[in-house]
């Protein structure tokens, strides 16, 4: 593969190409205005161009497609390489984009064979403007007939312009494939196609019924037999299972139609790039699990859409770490697919100071890799450094500077380190998928707004000890807290990939509310073999993932190390983050005063070479923050000098802003 990922983005033929790239969506442009948008995208700093192929513009009616004019994007290509840029194709099926179908055909959404369907059989409609629709079915064969055929022709129109030959680098398989955003998990997918591959999931895991009878209390002559739950009705633990299986079962169906797309551009000619999809803001309240995608495509990424605001500000650090800690293990870049530029006037109004805030503070988290969203400004959109005719705006100079600073301090080759992680394993997201108190209404919503289970799930016990949906992420949330009063770097990480993102980490805390699967704690068991602090909370497991007795009770001995307990409850993490700090040798950063943040990144020889200080309030202020062995600092940016004492630096910080060090 002449085109490869490297951590710091992408190798193409031995060089590295950092991903920072921009969206430009060439049809809703004059072709006219096509090559001064791309020089200015250049001037800026930009080197890959990020480019949706949308079936619904290019189809005119069922199976004849227009590629020429403003449609032509082989020519749009052309440009590019001949700008020596490189490009990020996404053809779908679905992209977006804020179109109208969300790129779909018209005749597509509408055959009712392609439907979503409900738990009563009726399509699956999404309220969206300019228009609402019904959403496909990612598992109708029928839909999948009409993407493959357009997707072997997008594969055969872009082939040609694939590296060596031409710019192409990286392809995006699907778009945010949540659902179409009605991800609750009794809002759908019950179309017969999905039913038929909920029932083969199910007898590819148990094998026979007689399993399944025994794991579910689900008694059926054959997997043919067997109904999904088509409403949360739950008494007891032992009912959970096959709730869980239904929302797992999700989780399969999204993994498998991606692969399924993949194969259709392949089937067209258009192989051998590195592959991605990215997932949406509240990814972590949907069916996309990012270790079963990867059976699918290459690398997985998010999108950012936040506001320059304290709970946004948390937002990001989740969700960046637990990508940060993946994207490393696996030597990929930590790739932000779509980081808001501006925004659609559907959308809450999100300003400059949101944009460069965001993309700062997934920077100073770890973020070695991003795509703006819009870089070239359009129709059904508001804002983006560059206008549509090729002027550069004013914000696109403090993105040519920050771009510069990447390349002078060699951020993407820097490392963030965090020797705590929060472990949420995915049997408590399933579990909070089940139990979400608000029906069809998406958990995403709660998430981008910082809130968690706690203000969407149900508060059932079923008969233990805590409620079981919302105790795990309370205490987490805890836990985080204390960590960042106490000023210690932390990462979270997902259960599904223990195995890979534990290394390295000299504390681990996982969450459990009386459930854990065996391989995770196989995971933690190892983790704590090599030598890491594990801490259980706040119930110690007696059932695995899925909420079935264990069949060997978890021995809590083989956890905990040098003064971290092997369980805690919420009351007592302060004390415990307190205690840890020293009887591990937790490094710190406590910075002054409150509601801001700070990180340092640090070269391989561990020596800090940048730190970036996050305000986000909306106060002025001037921050205050100890970084031992740095004897000078100065803006990355503009290259003012910071005032260093001691190792303690000092620099004025405005609301709703960050800045970005270099240091030495």
């Amino acid at each position: 593969m002449a085109s490869s990922l490297s951590r710091g983005g992408l190798s193409v033929d031995g060089a590295a190409v950092p991903l920072v790239s921009g969206s430009m969506h060439y049809w809703r442009h004059e072709r006219r205005t096509w090559a001064s948008c791309l020089a200015a995208m250049r001037g800026v700093g930009f080197r890959v161009v990020d480019l949706y192929v949308p079936w619904s513009v290019h189809e005119l009616s069922d199976g004849n497609y227009d590629f020429t004019g403003e449609r032509d994007v082989g020519a749009f290509l052309r440009e590019i390489g001949d700008l020596g840029m490189k490009a990020i194709v996404r053809p779908g099926p679905h992209i977006n984009a804020e179109l109208t179908h969300f790129g779909l055909p018209e005749r597509v959404v509408w055959n009712p064979d392609c439907q979503a369907r409900s738990p009563k059989g009726n399509p699956v409609f999404l309220p969206m403007v300019p228009v609402g629709f019904p959403v496909p079915s990612y598992a109708s064969r029928a839909f999948f007939r009409e993407a493959r055929a357009w997707l072997r022709r997008a594969g055969e129109v872009l082939a040609p312009h694939a590296h060596p030959a031409g710019p192409i680098v990286m392809v995006q398989i699907d778009n945010e494939g949540a659902l179409y955003f009605r991800d609750g998990i009794y809002d759908q997918d019950y179309h017969p196609d999905a039913l038929a591959s909920y029932r083969a999931y199910l007898a590819a895991k148990y094998g026979d019924v007689g399993a399944l009878a025994r794991a579910t209390g689900v008694e059926a002559r054959s997997f043919d037999d067997v109904e999904p739950p088509r409403r949360f009705d739950a008494k007891a633990p032992a009912d959970l299972a096959r709730h869980l299986d239904w929302a797992e079962a999700h989780e399969h169906l999204l993994a498998r139609a991606l692969g399924e797309f993949k194969a259709a551009l392949e089937e067209g000619g258009l192989t051998g790039l590195p592959t991605m999809h990215n997932l949406p803001f509240g990814e972590d309240t949907t069916a996309l699990n990012a270790r079963r995608l990867r059976g699918a495509v290459d690398l997985v990424a998010l999108d950012y859409y936040h506001r320059a605001a304290p709970a946004d500000r948390r937002v990001i650090a989740r969700r960046t770490t637990e990508l940060v800690t993946r994207a490393e293990a696996l030597s990929q870049p930590a790739f932000a697919a779509e980081l808001g530029a501006g925004f659609p006037p559907f959308f809450p109004p999100l300003d400059e100071a949101d944009s460069l805030f965001t993309l700062l503070a997934a920077l100073a988290y770890g973020l070695s890799g991003f795509n703006l969203y819009m870089a070239v400004a359009r129709d059904r959109w508001i804002g983006g450094p560059i206008d549509p005719w090729g002027q550069r705006r004013p914000i696109a100079e403090q993105l040519a500077a920050l771009f510069l600073a990447i390349e002078r301090t060699g951020l993407f080759t820097l490392r963030r380190r965090a020797p705590v992680r929060l472990v949420t394993p995915r049997s408590l997201r399933r579990l909070a998928r089940v139990m979400n108190a608000f029906g069809p209404a998406t958990g995403a919503l709660f998430s981008v707004l910082g809130r968690g289970p706690e203000e969407r799930c149900r508060e059932d016990t079923l008969g233990l000890s805590v409620p079981i949906a919302i105790e795990g992420d309370r205490f987490l949330r805890a836990v985080e807290a204390a960590l960042e009063a106490q000023g210690v770097p932390f990462a979270h990480a997902g259960g599904e990939d223990a195995d890979v993102t534990l290394d390295g980490a000299t504390w681990i805390v996982c969450a459990t509310t009386g459930a854990l699967k065996p391989a995770l704690f196989d995971a933690l068991i190892a983790a704590a073999d090599r030598g890491a602090a594990v801490t259980l909370g706040p119930v110690a497991p007696t059932f695995d993932g899925s909420f079935r007795p264990l069949d060997t009770p978890i021995d809590l001995a083989r956890l905990g190390a040098r003064g971290a307990p092997a369980l805690l409850d919420v009351a007592h993490a302060a004390r415990a983050v307190a205690h840890a700090v020293g009887a591990l040798s937790l490094p710190t950063y406590v910075i002054e005063p409150d509601g801001l943040a700070v990180t340092v990144h640090e070269d391989l020889a561990g020596a800090p070479r940048v730190a970036f200080l996050l305000n986000p309030t909306r106060e002025d202020v001037v921050a205050s923050v100890t970084v031992p062995g740095v004897r000078a600092a100065e803006d990355a940016m503009s290259g003012a000098a910071v005032s260093v004492t001691s190792g303690r630096l000092e620099a004025r910080v405005g609301g709703r802003s960050a800045r970005m060090l270099a240091l030495s």
